[in-house]
């Protein structure tokens, strides 16, 4: 602490200008450098974990990010009222808001970040091309598209040869990009992409890129002095993703050429030095899966997100060394002192559901138990809340090994012990990510999730059949003995087993089961699948009726009753087969028919945002429009019949 006091620039007080598991990471160091910390939040984040942790917490506003998180004014505001010196903008929101930068600087506050120009010259996908042209460092063969016609950009396309990409300049997160195959859908996609980036960025110029299929995602972090020195942190891989959303990273790249690793070092600081970078940012690059030339991409002038592998590798805290080059402080280290150890890597644990396409997911947590001996970055403990306002991702699961193998099975294994009841997480999907071939040999590009899952990811079947039938004898379990019940259920004597017809639901459906309680519990499907459920139990909430049951990594949150009582209420229900339902809480953002429209299976019906995506609800089957029952601009929560058609016969 007293250093930081004693600095060229004085710092005691830090707010974080985020939210989440950022702004607990930065409280956590700044805990342990003496420094107070102030959270911001709005009013969704109210109790949210950042806000208990931090010394001091202060209201931004509604939940909507424009007027909290993207509240320039209110920031400063909260930043002046609570003392702080210096303002940590973690990643996302305002991170690489060049505005801000200058916003912090005139209300006599440090920015603990890169200079408003670096943060402006790479905001720009175009200028950063044009800097990173001009320090030599190599970038994707393209067209830059500022000012420029549809029909130039369309002759460009040819002379690039297709299939190229349409992207945001000022984009980021896959918003207003585009792939283009044919001369004849370039316009079209300029159009959308435009519409898109105007919509996301308030900027709607594109450029061209060539498409390189299946490209390994490289990058190089590194920390600027601000007077055109820099210090590379090594590299890391990020080509697991999923709609150009990051979903496992690692450091050091697996199978990657030491040749090829001196050209990434070497673009890296020629680009930091071009613009005397100062503090941490990534220089991110692709190459082709098996190549040898990486080409620039984008630099991000902020913490990223996936730095918890660098610093595991390098033995540093990016977050300490960003608060002391605010301050005027020296780095400790120099390059030959940045030597890499082991391999580490990382998962991103989103709400969400990996089986319906990744839709968002909200709840509230009964509970958080990370592994133990793994690091766990999380915003998020038992109580917290997850709405739609925000981005899904809530946590991130870090191994550190020897080497990548030993990392690989620890990740595993603590995906398989971690535990988060009562919003649907990813957790199951990433240890099949980390379990797949691909991914274990250390050859993954970014066609890994479609090539490995063609049909979409979905839980073993057997593992699934297991954990519900654990799951449906825990509910029994809780009402007292099932050899004791006579209600479902048949009990016979000591040579037969006893039985439990029941009807099941969950989050990936409903079947039917019979639970067999014999010397060895056994389970059978409706399909006359039969498998033994063991006598090892999952880890189990239980919470109005439903059973959250978690073994292995798989979660289900189940609910269970008499098979013969569900048959006689599902023939008194009958089937709502064309209501179409909000599949979770969100705005309606449009409406795109009308009672008695016609509209053919998969006709697009109405589109709904939530968590910063949009969500497109389409026809079922051919028919017509009866009820439409919203309206764009009005929210609605999970469940609700939004419209209602009839199917054509």
């Amino acid at each position: 602490m007293i250093e930081f006091l004693t600095a060229p620039f004085p710092i005691r007080t830090v707010l974080i200008a985020n939210r989440g598991e950022i702004a607990c990471r930065i409280i956590a160091t700044c805990r342990r450098l003496g420094l107070r910390t102030v959270a911001v939040y709005s009013d969704a984040d109210a109790g949210a974990l950042h806000v208990r942790l931090a010394d001091v917490a202060w209201r931004l506003g509604p939940a909507a990010p424009s007027e909290s998180y993207l509240n320039i004014a209110a920031i400063i505001a909260a930043a002046r009222a609570s003392g702080a010196d210096a303002i940590h903008p973690g990643y996302g929101f305002l991170s690489e808001n060049a505005a801000f930068v200058r916003a912090c600087t005139e209300a006599g506050l440090i920015f603990i970040g890169p200079s408003a120009e670096a943060v402006q010259a790479m905001g720009s996908k175009i200028e950063a091309r044009r800097i990173a042209e001009a320090a030599g460092v190599p970038v994707v063969p393209g067209f830059d598209g500022a000012g420029a016609s549809t029909e130039e950009l369309v002759a460009a396309a040819g002379r690039i040869g297709y299939p190229v990409m349409v992207k945001a300049s000022a984009g980021g997160g896959g918003r207003g990009m585009r792939r283009v195959d044919r001369a004849e859908d370039l316009p079209g996609a300029l159009a959308s992409a435009r519409a898109e980036a105007g919509s996301a960025f308030g900027d709607d110029t594109v450029f061209l890129e060539k498409l390189i299929q299946s490209p390994r995602h490289l990058e190089v972090q590194v920390f600027g002095d601000g007077r055109g020195g820099a210090l590379h942190f090594h590299e890391r891989d990020c080509s697991v993703q999923r709609n150009h959303q990051k979903v496992i990273e690692e450091a050091p790249a697996p199978n990657l050429p030491d040749a090829v690793r001196q050209k990434l070092f070497a673009s890296a600081i020629k680009l930091a030095s071009a613009i005397n970078y100062a503090g941490a940012g990534t220089v991110e690059f692709i190459m082709e899966g098996g190549g040898s030339e990486p080409y620039f991409l984008e630099m991000n002038t902020r913490l990223q997100v996936e730095h918890p592998v660098t610093e595991c590798i390098c033995g540093v805290d990016l977050v300490e060394f960003q608060l002391r080059q605010a301050a005027g402080l020296p780095l400790p280290l120099t390059q030959e002192q940045i030597v890499p150890r082991g391999h580490a890597i990382e998962v991103r644990i989103n709400a969400e559901r990996p089986d319906e396409g990744f839709l968002p997911a909200t709840g509230r947590f009964l509970d958080v138990v990370p592994p133990r001996g793994l690091r766990f970055d999380t915003g998020v403990a038992a109580g917290s809340e997850v709405g739609t306002y925000y981005d899904s991702m809530l946590a991130k699961l870090i191994a550190h090994g020897a080497d990548r193998e030993t990392a690989r099975q620890r990740l595993i294994a603590g995906l398989e012990q971690l535990a988060m009841p009562g919003v649907a997480v990813n957790q199951a999907f990433l240890a099949d990510c980390l379990r797949a071939d691909v991914f274990a040999e250390g050859n993954a590009t970014t066609a890994f999730l479609e090539e490995t899952f063609p049909d979409g990811w979905r839980p073993d079947p057997q593992k699934l059949l297991v954990l519900r039938a654990q799951a449906a004898a825990a509910l029994l379990d809780a009402a007292g003995s099932p050899l004791q019940r006579t209600d479902g259920f048949r009990v016979t004597g000591p040579r037969r087993a006893g039985t439990a017809p029941l009807f099941v639901e969950d989050e990936y459906g409903q079947a039917d089961l019979t639970l067999f309680f014999g010397a060895e519990r056994t389970v059978q499907d409706g399909e006359g699948e039969i498998c033994a459920v063991g006598h090892a139990s999952p880890a189990i909430w239980r919470e109005d009726g439903v059973v959250h049951a978690i073994a292995g990594g798989l979660s289900v949150t189940l609910s269970a009753r008499p098979l013969a009582e569900a048959r006689v209420n599902a023939r008194a229900e009958g089937q709502a087969a064309g209501q179409i339902i909000a599949p979770l809480a969100g705005l309606v953002t449009g409406v795109y028919v009308a009672p008695g429209d016609e509209v053919k299976a998969g006709d697009r019906l109405l589109e709904m945002e939530a968590m910063k995506l949009v969500h497109t609800l389409v026809a079922p089957f051919d028919g017509k429009i009866t009820r439409v029952s919203c309206a764009a601009g009005d929210t609605y929560s999970a469940k609700t019949v939004l419209i209602e058609m009839e199917e054509n016969t």
